[in-house]
């Protein structure tokens, strides 16, 4: 990241794995009651902000099927601007590596970094606290990512605990399919009831020599599988090879391995047309101290 007193760039949006995800009722609102371990990636979006002083929000770069206005970077700095009232404004860049509709967060990401790349910018020092109930309104995802830990997470995923995770990389394979989470939410198959589990049960299997699928499931996954060949391809293929997961309501697939060697070892092996990266977990957020 590079930054001036009127711009920051290369801005890390980092995408995130969901290393376990049960689904453990429905609440009264209709939303999910979740439990799930967020994981950071050291890869995701980049993104750039220069500091406008007429006051004016713009995104510069053009994304394909999400209208400015919708834009989750575009709506955030919007909210950031009418909660503090500041006279500042800002021109917003970005560099999109995350598919969409991959169970990696990249919407999410890329809101998150807004609001901590504009509390730096704008000389506005709210509190982390404060970035995270702002993030609420945007997605339920959104305040883990301005949290900036890796973390246990309950409720609809903005009650986060920080946990200590051991340093793993990850082969990360992206079909060619956008999986709509909302569709697979109000899916009647779902399992809704499992049980709920304790954080000390899932640190206590937390070693660097066990796989992250040595705790839990993704209570989504029988859903996506049966819903999307494509994802069902690419477990298929891993049987035999490592354990596999999918992340969030799909479609990214990923393994973890005790070494990037390894990991890029497994890569060289997959289908030529699959998309795949292989990349180090990271223990925080790269704009962590723009927030206290």
């Amino acid at each position: 990241m590079t930054a001036s007193d009127d711009s920051l760039r290369n801005c890390l949006a980092p995408a995130k794995l969901n290393l376990f995800l049960h689904i453990t009722g429905r609440r009264p609102d209709g939303f999910h009651s979740l439990q799930t371990v967020f994981q950071l990636l050291n890869w995701g979006d980049l993104l750039h902000f220069s500091r406008r002083d007429d006051g004016v929000i713009t995104r510069k770069t053009d994304v394909p099927r999400v209208p400015e206005a919708d834009d989750l970077v575009v709506r955030a700095a919007r909210l950031l601007k009418q909660h503090t009232g500041t006279r500042y404004g800002v021109e917003i860049e970005i560099d999109k590596r995350l598919p969409m509709g991959a169970g990696l967060g990249g919407g999410s990401s890329d809101a998150a970094t807004t609001l901590l790349a504009l509390n730096r910018l704008w000389g506005l020092a709210l509190s982390r606290e404060v970035l995270q109930n702002l993030g609420l309104q945007l997605g339920a995802d959104v305040p883990f990512f301005v949290f900036g830990k890796n973390a246990f997470a309950e409720g609809v995923g903005e009650a986060l605990q920080a946990v200590q995770l051991p340093k793993r990389f990850f082969l990360v394979v992206n079909p060619a399919v956008h999986v709509p989470t909302a569709a697979i939410f109000s899916e009647k198959s779902l399992t809704r009831d499992t049980k709920v589990a304790k954080i000390v049960e899932f640190l206590a299997q937390q070693r660097l020599d066990n796989w992250p699928d040595s705790f839990g499931r993704n209570d989504m996954q029988a859903v996506v599988v049966e819903k999307y060949v494509e994802v069902a391809q690419v477990l298929e293929w891993f049987s035999n090879l490592t354990p596999t997961r999918i992340t969030g309501s799909g479609a990214s697939v990923f393994a973890a391995f005790v070494s990037k060697a390894e990991a890029e070892m497994a890569q060289v092996k997959l289908p030529a047309s699959w998309k795949s990266v292989v990349t180090a977990s990271l223990d925080s957020h790269p704009l962590f101290a723009f927030a206290s």
